[in-house]
Parts: structure tokens; C-alpha cells; sequence
């Protein structure tokens, strides 16, 4: 018998326990929210759920911020990761074979604005 395995899209984890799984404080998780950066889905009552997909996003902005980028850097850089990805997959699939490109983990969903304006001066931290 096959187990099923949970959807790694499903917002589970509450901001504190999200906050405390990736090694991060909750008013940073907001911020990453506010410049759209991880998008983490809602409750009726407008408590925000992460999902395993958020997570591993927000170790990835962790990632890069302990290397020294800042947040506007950080910004780019998920942007051309998604496109790369993208453009991968429309490679292979114009080669007729399957795609190769890992779908992006954790990808912001569109919230229907831009991105947030570049402010080289704060790291988010």
C-alpha cells in the first residue's frame, strides 16, 4: 500500500513555528512577505499558513543572506533562478524530451503587484 505524500504547497506551519523551522525571527518572514519575496498562503481569519515549498524558500533567502547579499540582491537573484527554470523547461520541451528544470521551490504565488522597489541599504536582518 502506497502512503500519500503531503503536498508541499499546502500552507501548514504558523509564522512563529515557520520562523523557528528556518532559523529566522517572524518580523523577518513578514518582511520578506512585504518586498514579495515568499507568499505564504491565508486563513479565512487571515493567519498566515507556510508550506514546505515556503520553507525551503526562505532557507534558500537565508542562504543568501549569510553569503552577503541584501534583499534587493536576494530579489534578483530568485528572479533569475524562476526564469532559468522556466526557460529550461521550454528547452526540453521544444527538444520533445522531459524537462530537466527543477520546478521552482517555493516560489512567490503572484499577489497581482510588482516587486517591491530595490533598497540596496538594508539587508533585511
Amino acid at each position: 500500500m502506497e502512503i500519500p505524500q503531503p503536498d508541499p504547497d499546502r500552507g501548514l506551519y504558523g509564522i512563529t513555528v515557520a520562523a523557528e523551522l528556518v532559523g529566522s525571527g517572524p518580523q523577518n518572514l513578514r518582511q520578506y512577505e512585504a518586498r514579495g519575496l515568499v507568499t505564504p498562503q491565508r486563513t479565512a481569519g487571515g493567519t498566515r499558513r507556510y508550506s514546505e515549498n515556503d520553507l525551503s524558500r526562505l532557507r534558500d533567502i537565508a542562504g543568501l543572506l549569510d553569503a552577503g547579499l541584501n534583499l534587493a540582491g536576494i530579489e534578483m537573484v530568485l528572479a533569475l533562478r524562476t526564469a532559468n527554470s522556466q526557460l529550461q523547461a521550454e528547452i526540453d520541451k521544444l527538444a520533445g524530451r522531459p524537462s530537466t528544470a527543477p520546478r521552482a521551490k517555493g516560489t512567490a504565488r503572484s499577489n497581482g503587484r510588482s516587486p517591491a522597489p530595490a533598497d540596496a541599504g538594508k539587508d533585511g536582518r
